[in-house]
């Protein structure tokens, strides 16, 4: 019987120096799926329906970045530093293979984990993420603060405005997604200090300003997902890099945005299962 990932215990492992926070699910055996989340994100911004829907036949595991949540350290403010943090977790936590999916800031990080070490990841899931240098993407900081600020006024939590659309649909979606971030009720991560958010912030900005990488050179599959309006990494992202990578799978979701995929969570856990088995 797999542990609910709401049930699932934090642990911790020493890479790199650093004491990483992650929790694990599924199945144990056969290659894992490590999970890479968003700027701000801790364990407990994992959308649960994705994890247990993946936990249903893969062992996951879910991480804190350096300085995020209960991992130790300071966060880094360049995703190479992320990249090589999570490299060397991966091997710490003894795999030599995995699958990776990445959302926003986690895909930045697992493109140049796939590019610094190809030999390490089999399959990968990027979403609602773009590629360095990509559009919009050193101006996160411009979009964002205005919506947070609004969040805060009208009290509900900046992601309703973030990774949704406002019509009805995205409204919906937003109630529902954010209110599967709060079922776990013991155990739950640290939230993210100021400092650390601002790190993060400075490593999505350096990596929007840098000059493209050769995507060309990811020679394993990989599936990209966003929803069609992507106002935080604007969705043309995921056109570029589906373009760019040989052989890239991509799916758009309709009146979705940066959240696509917790809104359309039941169709695309089977796509990412199915492309994952493939």
């Amino acid at each position: 019987m797999t542990t609910p990932y709401i049930d699932a215990p934090t642990q911790f492992i020493t890479a790199a120096g650093t004491r990483f926070a992650y929790r694990e699910t599924g199945p144990r055996g056969g290659i894992p799926l490590v999970l890479l989340n968003h700027w701000g994100a801790t364990l407990d911004n994992f959308d649960p329906r994705i994890v247990d829907g993946f936990a249903a036949t893969h062992h996951v595991i879910a991480v804190d970045y350096r300085g995020i949540g209960a991992s130790g350290g300071s966060a880094p403010v360049t995703i190479d530093e992320m990249a090589r943090d999570a490299i060397a977790l991966i091997h710490a936590l003894g795999h030599q293979t995995v699958d990776l999916m990445g959302f926003s800031l986690g895909g930045m990080v697992a493109q140049d984990v796939a590019l610094k070490a190809p030999e390490l990841v089999r399959k990968l899931i990027l979403t609602g993420t773009g590629p360095a240098g990509g559009e919009g993407i050193a101006k996160v900081g411009a979009v964002s603060w205005p919506l947070i600020i609004k969040g805060l006024l009208t009290f509900r939590d900046p992601k309703t405005y973030l990774f949704f659309t406002s019509t009805t649909n995205g409204r919906s979606a937003a109630r529902a997604f954010i209110a599967r971030t709060k079922e776990r009720k013991n155990g739950r991560d640290k939230g993210p200090t100021p400092r650390a958010f601002l790190r993060q912030l400075k490593a999505i900005h350096a990596w929007g300003r840098q000059s493209p990488q050769d995507l060309i050179r990811i020679r394993i599959p990989v599936l990209v997902a966003n929803g069609e309006n992507d106002i935080m990494v604007p969705t043309p992202n995921s056109h570029d890099m589906a373009r760019r990578i040989p052989g890239a799978e991509l799916v758009i979701y309709p009146d979705a945005g940066h959240g696509g995929i917790f809104q359309y969570h039941t169709q695309f856990v089977p796509k990412a299962l199915a492309f994952l088995a493939a």
